[in-house]
């Protein structure tokens, strides 16, 4: 995300590391189910209708008008939009069609073209009225399986040949309630499955998914009309686009909170994904990613304090106050119990955290020198790791001529890889979600002697162009720019301007396409983060949805389908606009066949990039799976097989590196929390910075050739020959 606020555009981040699968819980042999003591039925939880507050109406009038004025798109207020928000609000309530019934939807069509109506006469009735409905339906859902639990759980039969569907967005709505008491049935089934594969006693699943729902049902009932709001108002601002947003006054202290440069906690974001709070991604350098045992897409069920206190239950709880369970005093430990990503299927797992305090500092680029020996001959590569684009503006403000910033500490750091002897220069910025755009600016700077770098476009106004106007350049040899999927903004920027003035190569994958502006709007009840300008290349391209292209590419572990900014519906598109006046300093494309020849060459055989690959083929079989089996004996078999597998791609991998075999997977974690404990790797043990390194050897030789060429035979561009030795 980004924002314009007070005169500084924030790029906001979206990061997290590549991490390898690991599996690794024993595999037991198949239980028979002994049934639990019978427990007397609960009674039935009864919901309270919810209705608007007058502040509601007051507030949704002036978020209506800054949609109306403010926003970059010029979007009527109609009935296609109508149509829009009451599909984005239906999806927000039932995005797996697991509550509503078909004779529901029928009853709710009147709603669909009327809603625009209603925005404009102040009138949010209509989205209570809808979210009562389903609030019945929800809360008769959870009594279902209260009662499932309480008489039948244990003598559900986990030897039958039955399915469970994983993604419902796209399913028929239920005809009746027999069709939905199946597909909780079969929801709750899964819940107790995944236990017994993790070989927890039937008793035990009983009276953990006994109180997971009782609990889900005493926090449903505690809904409230702000709740309401805040879900219908975001149908309708997300509308306009993904990144358009309205936060209630607690939403918008924790949005403070995520944006400030100082988070106390484990330093994750989390999203409520159906019933399950998810790891979206972790905060570079903060507590979480410096543990290295929680992961991305993981899903957190249980959370305890301290080293021995009790796990408690958060599935069905509220991200609110999940999150505010997870947090806690710097030094202090906290306990998660999480499942990996949707699909896979390896049983829970614990992992303990330290909190503390995310510093900048600790975010603030590091440097690193690789050596690499090809033909002989040695070369080294300065590495500058960037993992945000980061500015002290208040030090800067008050005068303060120490202050931290990104360009900075890169000018000093490079020059520092000078004195070390650095050849070429690799800028890293995998998994950088953005930060400042001015530091974005200066830090281009560095590289240039002086013109634009970036511009900022409003719908209805001309670009504005910023520009470098200091001719001090900090580097001037090659380079390169890696990014990958979750490069992001700021990062888009910095890279899109290198390619665009042929400065440098960019390696790696297709960046996130996040190139849009938001500005914080205060209302006088909460905030709205409102679109109000888009990022462009000074070759006039946008950074949005597409976002940038390398030259070479590397391996990408990320779903490009479930992560970036095309992945996201009403996406602002991709477009261009006049390019600013710059000059190139050198055309890649002259010599990109050639190194991607030698890139190709070299990676084929590579046993990091053929590991690389295995993963990348598990990942696209994982995601096309549309079913998972309730059958305890398949699924059993099921992990047997993936263990088998993982622990075979470990080992092949190991020997040719000249490592031990390790017997299990419980041993590879080991050993990985072990790794994440010590100083991190040299950079020659990451094979894509290894690789990106030869390619800038590759490039030097390359150039250096037709330099030579070229002093010796002035033919014509197109008649050069280029010896690829």
């Amino acid at each position: 995300m980004k924002l314009l606020h007070k005169g500084i555009v924030i790029t906001g981040a979206l990061l997290c590391g590549i991490a390898t699968p690991i599996l690794a819980d024993k595999v037991a042999t198949p239980t028979t189910v002994v049934p639990a003591a019978p427990v007397a039925p609960s009674a039935p939880a009864v919901p309270v209708p919810l209705k608007p507050l007058a502040v509601h109406e007051k507030t949704s009038v002036l978020i209506v008008e800054q949609m109306r004025n403010s926003h970059y798109l010029r979007k009527d207020i109609d009935d296609a939009l109508s149509s829009e928000v009451f599909d984005k609000y239906i999806e927000s309530l039932d995005n797996q069609r697991m509550y509503f019934l078909q004779t529901d939807m029928q009853s709710l069509e009147t709603y669909r073209y009327s809603l625009d109506d209603s925005l404009k006469r102040n009138d949010i009735k209509p989205a209570y009225a809808i979210f009562n409905i389903y609030q019945d339906r929800q809360i008769d859902r959870l009594n279902f399986l209260v009662r499932e639990i309480e008489t039948k759980l244990a003598t559900y039969d986990f030897n039958a040949d039955e399915s469970i569907e994983i993604e419902r967005k796209d399913a028929v709505w239920a005809r009746n309630r027999a069709e939905l008491d199946d597909l909780w049935r079969k929801r709750l089934k899964s819940a107790a499955l995944a236990m017994k594969l993790n070989d927890k006693p039937v008793a035990e699943i009983v009276e953990v998914l006994g109180k997971r729902y009782r609990n889900r049902l005493k926090q449903t009932l505690q809904t409230k009309s702000e709740d309401v709001f805040q879900i219908y108002i975001n149908a309708f601002a997300s509308s306009f686009d993904p990144h358009t947003q309205y936060f209630s006054p607690r939403t918008s202290q924790n949005f403070d909170i995520n944006m400030s440069l100082s988070l106390e906690g484990i330093g994750a974001v989390l999203q409520s994904e159906d019933d399950y709070t998810s790891v979206v991604r972790l905060v570079p350098a903060g507590p979480a990613d410096k543990a290295g045992n929680l992961k991305p897409a993981e899903r957190i069920i249980s959370v305890g304090q301290g080293g021995s206190g009790p796990l408690i239950d958060v599935v069905g709880w509220r991200l609110d106050d999940v999150v505010e369970l997870i947090r806690g005093p710097k030094g202090s430990t906290v306990r998660l119990e999480v499942l990996p990503k949707e699909g896979e299927t390896a049983p829970a797992r614990i992992v303990s955290i330290i909190r503390n305090t995310v510093q900048l500092e600790e975010q603030a680029a590091q440097k690193k020198l690789l050596t690499l020996n090809q033909k002989g001959k040695p070369y080294k590569v300065g590495i500058l790791e960037i993992p945000t684009f980061y500015a002290d503006f208040k030090a800067q403000s008050e005068g303060d001529s120490n202050y931290k910033s990104t360009t900075r500490d890169v000018a000093r750091l490079i020059g520092e890889l000078k004195a070390e002897g650095a050849q070429a220069l690799i800028v890293d910025l995998r998994n950088n979600g953005g930060g400042s755009l001015q530091e974005a600016d200066s830090l281009t700077g560095l590289f240039i002697e002086t013109g634009p770098t970036v511009q900022v476009k409003t719908a209805r106004r001309s670009a504005n162009v910023y520009v470098d106007n200091d001719s001090t350049v900090a580097w001037t040899g090659p380079m390169a720019v890696m990014v990958n999927r979750l490069s992001a903004s700021a990062s888009e920027i910095f890279a899109g301007a290198i390619q665009d003035y042929g400065r440098g190569l960019v390696v790696g994958s297709q960046t996130f396409g996040k190139g849009t502006v938001q500005t914080l709007v205060p209302l006088h009840r909460g905030q709205i983060k409102i679109t109000q300008a888009k990022f462009y290349r000074i070759s006039g391209q946008s950074t949005q949805h597409q976002g940038v292209l390398p030259d070479l590419d590397l391996p990408e572990l990320y779903d490009t389908n479930l992560i970036g900014e095309s992945s996201l519906d009403d996406a602002l598109p991709w477009d261009m606009i006049q390019p600013a006046l710059y000059r190139r300093y050198g055309d890649m494309q002259e010599v990109l066949p050639q190194l991607k020849s030698l890139h190709e060459r070299r990676v084929a055989t590579d046993p990091d990039f053929e590991y690389l690959r295995d993963l990348m083929a598990k990942a696209e079989e994982t995601s096309a799976r549309t079913h998972m089996s309730l059958n305890e004996a398949v699924r059993r078999k099921e992990q047997t097989t993936e263990d088998a597998w993982h622990l075979t791609l470990e080992n092949d991998l190991r020997k040719i590196k000249g490592k031990p075999p390790l017997a299990s997977l419980e041993e590879l974690e080991k050993e990985a929390e072990a790794a994440a404990e010590e100083e991190k790797p040299p950079p020659e043990d990451d094979a894509l910075l290894r690789e990106t390194g030869l390619i800038l050897v590759d490039f030097m030789n390359l150039t250096r050739q037709v330099a030579q060429v070229e002093g010796l035979t002035p033919a014509p561009r197109k008649d050069r020959s280029i010896d690829e030795g």
